[in-house]
């Protein structure tokens, strides 16, 4: 049962002209683990027989009928995003009564084989903008979107609180997108909601590792400008094809052993790049 906050929260949510807009609350729904998911004949809609909630998998979206409000969430135990009844996709609707575990006490009479009735709950002005909601050809009823069954590793401890944290690993491990236009909508609600700081994706992650080696490379590669070298030594200094050379200028008296430099011989590193050993490179 939810709690007092969370009743609260929801009636001015109901009254307020701003409802439409993806707010997170507060629910207990009692799912530890990932729940088995069955799909309803005929729907594309799974539910779940053994949660005792109004609990329904529908287009990569999980979603909960509880204390007369639609909920849902991109993760199997929230955090549940209230959903406008005016934005309840239709294939959520049409799940015929037999499939609410934990139905409410107005469904009683109503056949079990039918949606319910949702126009004697939300009134004629909810029916007049959802008309047609309950009419449709269920041979044209599209084929049920790829369980997360990733999410299965994600339990206890192991389950991810944070919006950021649950963005990232959805990312990573279900590029499932959503067909159905008002889950499309539900998505995009979510992306505004996230805050600002995002978490890099494992691509944007591998894109800095390769940046920071590139960095780190282009910094090893650099060597000291060659000393200046006269033309008379076959070497062009204009031509940068051979890149700085590292000898000592011939103009030099001493070489670094202390014997005299031969300025007619070309430096011993002068030769081609190519026959230099992998020690020399």
């Amino acid at each position: 049962m939810p709690n007092i906050r969370t009743l609260i929260l929801v009636l001015g949510l109901s009254l307020s002209p701003l409802a439409t807009a993806a707010v997170q609350v507060s629910i207990s729904i009692g799912v530890p683990a990932y729940p088995r998911l069955v799909v309803v004949p005929g729907y594309p809609v799974y539910y779940a027989p053994q949660v005792q909630a109004n609990y329904f998998f529908y287009d990569g979206m999980y979603w909960v009928y509880q204390a007369d409000n639609w909920y849902a969430s991109s993760w199997y135990n929230g955090p549940w995003w209230y959903v406008e009844p005016y934005a309840v996709p239709v294939y959520i609707l049409r799940v015929p009564v037999r499939y609410y575990r934990q139905p409410p006490a107005y469904f009683r009479g109503w056949r079990p084989d039918a949606p319910p009735r949702w126009s004697n709950h939300w009134g004629r002005e909810w029916q007049q903008k959802r008309s047609g909601w309950d009419t449709w050809d269920r041979r044209a009823a599209p084929p049920p979107a790829p369980l997360p069954a990733y999410q299965r590793l994600y339990s206890g401890d192991r389950y991810p609180r944070q919006i950021e944290q649950q963005y990232l690993i959805q990312q990573q491990r279900y590029p499932y997108q959503p067909r159905d236009p008002v889950v499309q909508q539900r998505y995009q609600q979510r992306e505004q909601v996230r805050p600002s700081q995002r978490v890099p994706t494992q691509q944007n992650r591998q894109d800095a590792t390769n940046g920071t080696r590139t960095q780190t490379q282009q910094r090893d590669n650099v060597q000291r400008p060659a000393a200046s070298v006269r033309p008379d030594n076959g070497v062009n200094p204009r031509d940068t094809r051979q890149g700085p050379q590292p000898w000592l200028d011939p103009r030099e008296p001493q070489a670094r052993d202390g014997r005299t430099q031969d300025r007619t011989a070309p430096p011993p590193h002068s030769r081609d790049p190519a026959q230099r050993n992998d020690g020399e490179r």
